[in-house]
């Protein structure tokens, strides 16, 4: 072997292990808090498991999962929930993205105070969701004396009677995504911007020589630069709508009628209050399932999107 052909060698040798180092602590924490979690938990789902019982774990099979989804003394819930979270996922990823890319297109301007704006935007995503939904929660309280309700009383001169908009079914999960796009918005639109600047601006210009106007700029340039960032920002929106608790937990409790119930929030209560560790980690699995299945649906739509582009 020749000294080119050895140093080349070397070379290779060293990129690889600069790589497998560099990818080490990223494939630890994916093993150790993904892998290792959902093993826990497949087997788990199959074990009568309970914390109210010192009697010890026992094979219980696939019950859980036929209990869930085809007991009909346990199926509603699940489905239900199920529900809620694809129409909170359908409503928040659309909606979200869209308000995060037009606050990034107005806050993409070489303007002074600008950076103030962009962090006044970002600052909900940095509050612990916990304090959010306890501050929206008293937005949202009923009667005259809601925030929300004083507004709207005053800004229609009385035609719009206060709501229980926690508290009706109708309203319930509406006002939880209406806060969540409020919080999470902030993200998308740091993601969006970051896109925006890496746009070469020789294609503004060659759209300027062309007379291009403000719409065309954004349907022939803007938004196909802006192509995988805004697919990245959707996939991403799409996974932690499917997360949501927290709100829910604190601001309405899964109520009112199971109107705001999550299949993350059954999973929680079934463990947690009825003690049932088996039941609660089979509806963990079959959810992880379920995201995987819309997940990987969602990629394939997109990147055949993107080729046919």
């Amino acid at each position: 072997m020749s000294a080119v052909a050895t140093r080349r060698s070397g070379a290779r040798r060293r990129e690889t292990l600069a790589g497998w180092t560099m990818m080490a602590p990223a494939a630890v924490g994916l093993v150790l808090f993904v892998l290792v979690p959902f093993l826990l938990a497949g087997w788990l789902s199959t074990q009568n498991v309970r914390l109210d019982t010192p009697q010890p774990p026992s094979w219980f099979g696939f019950e859980h999962y036929r209990r869930i989804l085809l007991d009909p003394d346990f199926r509603t819930d699940f489905w239900t929930g199920l529900r809620n979270n694809l129409i909170f996922a359908a409503v928040v990823v659309p909606l979200q993205t869209s308000l995060a890319l037009a606050l990034a297109l107005l806050l993409n301007k070489p303007l002074r105070g600008m950076p103030v704006f962009r962090t006044f935007f970002f600052m909900p995503v940095v509050f612990p969701m916990a304090l959010v939904a306890v501050v929206w929660k008293v937005i949202y309280t009923r009667g005259e004396l809601g925030l929300l309700n004083s507004v709207l009383d005053t800004i229609s001169f009385g035609l719009i009677p206060a709501q229980d908009w926690l508290g009706n079914p109708s309203t319930a999960l509406l006002a939880i995504i209406v806060m969540s796009i409020w919080q999470g918005a902030g993200l998308q639109m740091v993601i969006i911007l970051a896109g925006l600047q890496s746009i070469p601006a020789e294609l503004y210009e060659a759209a300027a020589l062309d007379r291009a106007n403000a719409w065309q700029r954004l349907r022939n340039v803007t938004l196909p630069g802006l192509r995988n960032t805004l697919i990245f920002v959707a996939m991403v929106t799409t996974i932690l709508s499917f997360r949501l608790f927290d709100q829910v937990y604190i601001m309405t409790g899964g109520g009112p009628q199971d109107a705001t119930t999550t299949v993350m929030f059954q999973a929680v209560t079934t463990a947690f209050q009825t003690n049932n560790v088996g039941r609660a980690s089979a509806i963990t699995v079959l959810f992880f399932l379920i995201v995987l299945t819309i997940t990987l649906i969602q990629r394939r739509v997109l990147r055949e999107e993107r080729e046919i582009a």
